[in-house]
């Protein structure tokens, strides 16, 4: 057994360039049942796996808006991994869907008192990255479309680089492509490729750390990675390795949850339906331990989980943030996402 760990972890050493491993003893595994508060309504797709991965938006000062003439207190983004894209109010009820194709994973950065988002798009004969644009007022618009050399763009993220609004695509087998969105001279966006490197393996979650530029990426069957935004090298930093207590393959979606002066990094662990949490905003990743959102309130329990999207601070009447998470099981009905209070989450991990 401990010839089999050495082999692997050499292997891992070799795939990703500059490997350095930060955690490697085991961590507890044990979880806490947190409610879930609330639910959207469920995608159109049915008998499928179709919903797949949120991205929250709410004004800074948390004041109300309208999209589409709907007045919403902040949106939940969600893709329908088989027919496009939905915008939904914190009540679950949906105010828009843009039927964009095989939209996979989606993440947005606030602009003014709105917000661009982008979507990896897998749609044969055109795939790539599908941007989105919200003014404040009226509704969602297409803000422009760029394509890759990923047979398949598979995972999503967007963060900040030297002031610069970044897109990262995880290619379905590891590969992975960072662009610079720009402004082309019709008004539309556009990505102009700044890094590419590989993960190893099957990758899709990833999230960005604006403050620090990290760029966290999940290889489904290994664990989670810490790499720098804007560079090619592949050096990298183990943050958790599946088995070892925290995760359960596939490692899929995550999120940072910014909380007063703490910074959470929140990962799906799919293959026991179950959340770890680390706090990053330290010298190196705090463990902090495990939640699973169980039924309450009306809505059934959540299992199977690809993506997931946090907000902290004030999102309509979440005071301190929200967490939404995909279920891959709605009884009764498709795929939809749950809605977890993050005061809820914090009160029974104790971070």
């Amino acid at each position: 057994m401990r010839i089999a760990q050495y082999l692997l972890s050499a292997a891992l050493l070799l795939i990703g360039g500059c490997a350095t491993t930060l955690q490697e003893a085991a961590v507890s595994s044990s979880t806490v049942d947190v409610p879930a508060v609330g639910e959207t309504v469920p995608v159109a797709t049915a008998n499928s796996d179709a919903a797949d991965d949120p991205a929250i938006f709410a004004r800074t000062d948390n004041a109300a808006f309208a999209v589409n003439g709907k007045r919403v207190e902040a949106l939940i983004l969600g893709t329908d991994k088989k027919a496009g894209l939905y915008a939904f109010a914190l009540d679950g009820k949906a105010v828009q869907f843009l039927p964009e194709g095989l939209l996979n994973n989606v993440d947005l950065r606030s602009e003014g008192d709105g917000f661009i988002a982008g979507a990896s798009n897998r749609t044969p004969g055109h795939s790539g990255v599908s941007l989105y644009r919200y003014t404040g007022s009226g509704g969602i618009t297409d803000a422009g479309f760029f394509t890759t050399d990923l047979a398949e763009p598979y995972g999503f993220c967007m963060g900040r680089l030297n002031d610069s609004l970044v897109a990262i695509v995880v290619g379905k087998h590891g590969a992975v492509r960072e662009f610079a969105l720009q402004d082309e001279a019709n008004g539309s966006l556009t990505g102009r490729e700044i890094a590419r490197f590989e993960v190893g393996s099957q990758s899709e979650g990833c999230v960005v750390d604006d403050s620090t530029g990290a760029l966290y990426i999940g290889e489904e069957d290994v664990g989670v990675w810490r790499y720098s935004l804007g560079r090619s090298d592949g050096a990298r930093i183990s943050i958790a390795k599946t088995g070892n207590g925290a995760l359960v393959a596939d490692v899929e979606g995550m999120s940072i949850l910014t909380d007063g002066a703490a910074r959470y990094l929140i990962v799906s662990s799919q293959g026991d339906s179950a959340f770890a949490v680390w706090r990053i905003d330290g010298a190196t990743p705090q463990y902090a331990g495990r939640f699973h959102v169980a039924a309450a309130n009306g809505v059934d329990e959540v299992t199977g989980t690809d993506g997931v999207d946090a907000h902290g601070g004030a999102v309509g009447g979440f005071p301190s943030g929200l967490v939404v998470v995909q279920d891959d099981v709605n009884d009764g009905a498709a795929q939809n996402f749950k809605l977890v209070d993050w005061r809820a989450i914090k009160a029974a991990l104790k971070p």
